[in-house]
């Protein structure tokens, strides 16, 4: 009996390990790890037999390890990390493949396209600045493929390719479940969630599922009071000059308002609500023939931000002087037919995303920086005298509306299995669409600044201080619809070369139309592009560019535009390779080799072809290119996945190495180069490591699970426009620590009652990192002091005693240094304790015991550094039963 019991729970146990136990009727028989199957080769297989680097978190894993959210699916996957600044505004990166992203304000304006592809079942679901952050419900599954899938699974899956797999309808019979969680978070709001599933068989061939869930996440961070002299502004009479790292004064000593936020000062204001549900319907044909049909409706609400202020009191005080909030929206429809005709599977799947974001963030912390913004709130171009200047409140905000759409068609064919050499082969259309529009309040509006601006055309409507489409404060529009159209066709063929010997060739031919349409207050972007694409020099005069210079430019390589045609649209196409050999050497262990390519399709920008406004040193005849390139990574990896002590043991580990080329980032510098976030390719990269993952059955009533990830990465060429701008060669690659790792156990014993206890407990590491691609942290700090009388505290690494050829002195005469703030190493310690049998489970947990405060992300955007952290110290209790 006591076997018995125990082989039951390693079974349960084995979930946290994305495996299960296996024993034979006889109860005395040892328990075995038993792999799941996954779909990383669009086929299912083992994930012992493929030879592709996979790790995967099944349901019961899931929900042993509490995972919920986007941040929660990368914490026991140390190859993987994400960055951002909240829910909803994430991206993420694998293998150390990372780059400084664009900040949410203007994310869906002028963000790169992800590296990660997201994936929820065969839908892709990526989006450039803010991937969906999808609430991890009803989940069969979520797989990780570390390294390129390009050829299997298209744009953006450059470095790795992130699938959640949902439950689908079954056809034996009802089911249903249902799992609430309360918890207290340490100097923070109460956090609840209930979520249910429903299945039901209507008739022998028609099968409906249903999940719903409801999940409030209390805050923990306060906005509090601002003190006369501060509150995350310089103040509009000072301005951080951040090429030279100096401080300009205002010469008049113009009086300055301290922005206020009596109203809205809050404890626990950043708070979060997911809600949604997923409907499924399965119907069989026949015996070939099946059709899945599935909705997804998510609903994401946050207020207030995830970020503190390192100068103030503790590790959870912020200074906001306006309502923040961001709504996000999705509803996804998918489809899947598949059949078999003759000895050929077919599968068409297709599916329609519609987005919708509606986003407040509090601005006020540009009057720190920028070449405009400080000046703006004041009134010196308009005083009569001295005594008339003053400066209004600098309180500025940004507001986004955003709908996005994508539809995605996908017809593939699959061989049969048993087959010598096998085939998939597929063909793939997308249509995305992003319309924006940005309302930015970054001005004086009261002391008429922008009155005439505020009458001028932005698209088809105007803005319009007398009652016009847009509120008389909004100073500055962006009206932008984006859209990428894109065709594929792929195939992979393996073929055994012997009984243990196979070897696999993958391709994938691409087409890609960017087209990039709208304007800003300043800038007609339609015009703009189609004056690059024709070259017209009457065009380009017409949008405010020399076309000398500009035609000068073209034939240095300065500036590159024949991607473009005359529409003014962006078109690349191109192929790319896999090829993999893999010995099994015996049952239990398999070896792979594997030569993969990946991309990123390039990104039109908004302002392409501008002159920086500082004209010296390093930033002489710089220019805004009109586009980035596409940018590939090339990967090497040898791997090894085996079974070990008759099957107590399983250890599956990758070496890889990578070379990125035109590595492309995102740059804000409204101080020299341009109010508006555009994106370059910054040079080339290398990236060596090692992935390993270990599951032991340490005894019958002892799991233990372990991975880790050793990563090396450098910059090793740098783009000829940015020597003396961007980082020198030989720079680390931002986000990824060198060493991060978890160490996962779970023990089981016997109680009365036939009920099972457990004990849960986890412990995950992360190493050092360095924020992001730019070498900003001394002049953010310069600021900083100036605005709390103090620095941040964050440690900083030095990269540059100065930017090569840019001779401006700082405040205190000295060259200007270059370095990055870095992120360090933080350890999280969960345990949890519970009691179960078949049909409920009662667990108590603490998450972070240690109360950890980890600096998950370091936003410097305005111009004085957040650090974004995980949640404190939080204790709950999860029940949960099962009907059947």
């Amino acid at each position: 009996m006591l076997k018995s019991k125990i082989s039951i729970a390693v079974i349960a146990a084995l979930a946290a390990s994305s495996v299960h136990a296996q024993t034979p009727e006889n109860s005395s028989a040892k328990a075995k790890i038993e792999t799941i199957e996954v779909t990383a080769t669009k086929r299912s297989e083992s994930i012992q037999d493929v030879p592709v680097s996979v790790t995967a978190l099944d349901g019961a894993a899931l929900e042993n390890l509490g995972v919920d959210d986007f941040s929660d699916y990368v914490e026991f996957l140390p190859n993987v990390t994400f960055q951002g600044t909240g829910p909803g505004q994430n991206e993420i990166y694998i293998r150390g493949a990372a780059t400084t992203q664009t900040n949410i304000s203007v994310s869906s304006v002028q963000a790169l396209q992800p590296s990660v592809a997201l994936y929820l079942d065969e839908q892709p679901i990526s989006m450039q600045g803010r991937n969906l952050d999808v609430y991890a419900t009803d989940m069969e599954r979520i797989e990780v493929l570390p390294g390129p899938q390009g050829t299997l699974f298209g744009a953006s899956s450059q470095s790795g390719t992130v699938r959640l797999i949902t439950k689908k309808p079954d056809h034996f019979g009802f089911s249903a479940g249902v799992d609430t969680d309360f918890s207290v978070t340490k100097g923070g709001e109460n956090s609840s969630s209930v979520e249910a599933f429903f299945n039901f068989v209507l008739t022998d061939d028609l099968a409906v599922r249903v999940a719903a869930y409801n999940s409030k996440q209390g805050g923990w961070i306060d906005n509090i009071l601002n003190e006369p002299g501060q509150g995350g502004y310089i103040g509009s009479a000072v301005v951080i000059d951040r090429i030279s790292g100096g401080v300009l004064s205002d010469p008049q000593n113009t009086p300055v308002v301290s922005p206020k936020n009596d109203s809205l000062v809050e404890d626990d204001f950043n708070d979060a609500v997911y809600s949604g549900a997923r409907f499924g319907l399965s119907y069989i044909i026949n015996e070939d023939w099946k059709l899945l049909v599935q909705h997804t409706e998510q609903t994401l609400e946050t207020e207030g931000v995830f970020a503190y202020d390192p100068n103030l009191d503790g590790e959870t005080s912020v200074n906001r002087f306006t309502p923040e909030d961001n709504d996000d929206e999705f509803g996804l429809t998918t489809w899947t037919l598949e059949g078999r005709l003759d000895k050929l599977d077919i599968v068409y799947t297709g599916g329609y995303l519609d987005r919708n974001i509606d986003s407040t963030i509090d601005y006020t912390g540009y009057t720190n920086g920028g070449l405009f913004s400080a000046y703006y709130v004041c009134n010196h171009y308009e005083a009569a005298t001295p005594a008339d200047e003053r400066c209004l409140d600098p309180t500025k905000f940004y507001k986004e509306q955003t709908e996005t759409s994508r539809m995605t068609h996908e017809l593939r064919i699959n061989t049969d299995v048993e087959n010598t050499w096998r085939i998939t082969a597929g063909i793939f259309y997308d249509e995305q669409d992003v319309d924006t529009i940005g309302l930015f309040n970054i001005a004086n509006t009261e002391l008429g600044f922008f009155t005439d601006l505020a009458r001028t055309t932005v698209g088809t409507e105007g803005i319009n201080s007398d009652g016009g489409p847009f509120p008389s404060e909004i100073s500055f529009v962006n009206d932008v619809s984006h859209g990428i159209d894109q065709i594929a066709v792929f195939g992979q063929l393996e073929y055994d070369i012997t009984e243990t010997l196979t070897a696999s060739l993958g391709a994938r031919w691409y087409q890609i139309d960017d087209i990039y349409k709208g304007s800003t207050t300043t800038v007609d972007v339609s015009r703009r592009l189609r004056a690059f694409g024709t070259l017209d020099p009457n065009e380009l005069a017409a949008v405010g560019l020399d076309p000398d210079a500009v035609s000068a430019a073209i034939n240095s390589g300065q500036l590159q535009v024949d991607l473009l045609d005359d529409d003014g649209v962006l078109t690349v196409d191109d192929t790319i390779f896999k090829f993999s050999l893999d010995w099994k050497a015996s049952d239990d262990v398999l070896f792979f080799a594997t030569y993969s390519e990946g991309f990123r399709p390039p990104v039109t920008n908004r302002v392409g072809g501008g002159l920086a406004t500082n004209q010296q040193g390093a930033f002489e005849n710089f220019r805004i290119p009109v586009y980035s390139l596409t940018d590939t990574l090339d990967n090497y990896e040898l791997g090894m996945k085996g079974d070990f002590l008759d099957g107590i043991l399983r250890v599956n580990a990758t070496a890889y190495y990578s070379e990125i080329s035109d590595l492309q980032t995102s740059r804000f510098d409204p101080t020299n180069i341009s109010f508006l976030v555009f994106t370059d390719n910054v040079g080339d990269a290398e990236i060596t490591g090692l992935d390993a993952d270990i599951t032991w059955l340490a005894t019958d009533n002892l799991v233990v699970d372990a991975a880790f990830s050793i990563l090396d990465t450098e910059l090793t060429s740098l783009n000829p426009e940015l020597e003396g701008i961007a980082l020198p060669v030989g720079s680390e690659l931002p986000y990824s620590a060198s060493f991060s790792g978890n160490l996962r156990a779970r023990y089981f014993y016997e109680l009365p009652e036939g009920l099972t206890g457990y004990i849960n407990g986890s412990i995950s590491y992360t190493g050092d990192r360095l924020a992001g691609m730019n070498m900003d942290a001394y002049v953010v700090e310069d600021a900083t002091q100036l605005i709390y009388g103090t620095g941040s505290g964050l440690p900083i690494q030095q990269e540059a005693a100065s930017f090569e050829g840019v001779t401006y002195p700082d405040a205190n005469g000295n060259a200007f240094r270059g370095g990055r703030y870095v992120q360090e190493s933080y350890t999280i310690t969960n345990l949890a304790f519970g009691v179960t049998n078949d049909e409920w489970k009662a667990e108590f947990y603490i998450d972070n015991v240690f109360d950890e405060n980890a600096v998950l992300y370091i936003d410097t955007q305005q111009f004085t550094p957040k650090v974004v952290s995980n949640r404190p110290r939080t204790l709950g209790v999860r029940l949960s039963y099962d009907f059947f």
